[in-house]
C-alpha cells in the first residue's frame, strides 16, 4: 500500500551564528583538576557536511516516495526544506528519515521503515565523503593538532596533550570516512598519514557502534573508556540539543555548544547542559582552555 508523505512539522532555526554569541564559561564551571580529553560531534561541529547529508537525504526520500506513490518526484522537487533537514539532524539517521516520510515514534512501521531508509542512506552517502563534501571548518584541523600535541595544554604550564575522540549519531563508517578525508592535509607533514588528523583520535564511534545513541551518554562513556579517562576528565563538544543531553547523561565535566552547525543560539541556549556557546573556533579554543 502506498504511504503518503506529509510535510513534517518543524521549528525553523536560522543556520547563521549570532555575531554577539561569546564563549562564556564561569570560574565555578572550571572545577579543580584540568580535563584530559575532549570528545567531538562531527557533522556541524568538526565538518561542514550539511549539504552532503541534505542532498543524500533528498535522494533517498525521493526513491522511497516514488516506490510508494503514483506521482514521481525528483530530489529537486521533494518537499523537504533545509530547515526541516537541520532540525531532523538531532535524531539518529533511521529516526530522522522515518520522521521525514511522515511517520512518528510508535507507528507500526516506524522502526522498519527507518532502518531500511537508514541503511540505504548510509550505503549511499558514506561513499560521497571527501574533503570537498565534508571538509573541516576553518581552524578546526589546527585546533585538533594543538590539543593533541600539547600546545594548548602547555600554554597553561602542564605537559602532555589532550586525548581526542569523536562521536556521531551517523554510522561509525561515516565518522571514519570524514576524519580520513581531512587527513593528512591538515598536518604539517602532508605525506605522512600518521602525523595527520585521523590517527590523533583515540576513540571514534557512531550510532551503530554504541549501545544507545545520543541523547543517551553511552557513546561518550564508550569513548572515555577507550581513551582511558573518567567522564569527569572529559568535555563534549557539539551543535545539537542531544549533544548537551548526552554529556549530562554521561556526567562529563561539561558540554560546549558551537553555533556554526544545525542549531542557532536561541535553540542551544535552552539546553542547560551547555556551559558555553561558541560562535567561532577561537571562542571554542578559549572555552576549552578554561577547563585545563
Amino acid at each position: 500500500m502506498a504511504v503518503s508523505i506529509p510535510r513534517v512539522p518543524t521549528r525553523v532555526h536560522s543556520a547563521a551564528s549570532s555575531s554577539e554569541a561569546a564563549a562564556s564559561t564561569t570560574v565555578s564551571d572550571a572545577k579543580s583538576g584540568g580535563i584530559r580529553g575532549v570528545v567531538f560531534d562531527i557533522d556541524g561541529t568538526l565538518a561542514d557536511s550539511w549539504n552532503l547529508g541534505y542532498q543524500a537525504t533528498l535522494t533517498v526520500l525521493t526513491d522511497y516516495h516514488n516506490a510508494n506513490n503514483e506521482e514521481s518526484l525528483t530530489p529537486d522537487t521533494y518537499p523537504l526544506t533545509s530547515e526541516e533537514y537541520h532540525y531532523g539532524c538531532r535524531f539518529t539517521t533511521p529516526e530522522r528519515l522515518a520522521r521525514h516520510v511522515g511517520l512518528e515514534p510508535g507507528h507500526d512501521s516506524f522502526e522498519e521503515v527507518g532502518e531500511a531508509l537508514g541503511k540505504q542512506f548510509d550505503d549511499y552517502y558514506v561513499q560521497l565523503v571527501d574533503k570537498k563534501t565534508a571538509g573541516f571548518y576553518n581552524g578546526i584541523g589546527e585546533l585538533l593538532i594543538k590539543m593533541h600535541s600539547g600546545e594548548l595544554v602547555g600554554s597553561d604550564g602542564q605537559g602532555g596533550g589532550l586525548k581526542i575522540g569523536a562521536l556521531t549519531n551517523a554510522c561509525v563508517e561515516y565518522a571514519h570516512a570524514v576524519l580520513k578525508a581531512n587527513c593528512p592535509e591538515q598536518s604539517q607533514t602532508a605525506d605522512n598519514e600518521k602525523q595527520g588528523i585521523y590517527n590523533r583520535f583515540s576513540a571514534i564511534h557512531g550510532a551503530n557502534s554504541v549501545p544507545r545513541p545520543k541523547p543517551f551518554g553511552d557513546g561518550i562513556l564508550q569513548c572515555c573508556a577507550e581513551m582511558g579517562l573518567h567522564p569527569s576528565e572529559v568535555i563534549y563538544v557539539g551543535d545539537a540539543p542531544t549533544d548537551a543531553k548526552a554529556a549530562v547523561d554521561a556526567k562529563c565535566r561539561a558540554a560546549i555548544g558551537v553555533l556554526w552547525g544545525s542549531n542557532d543560539e536561541e535553540c542551544l541556549s535552552n539546553e542547560t547542559g551547555f556551559k558555553a556557546l561558541c560562535s567561532d573556533v577561537g571562542q571554542l579554543e578559549n572555552a576549552i582552555r578554561k577547563y585545563l
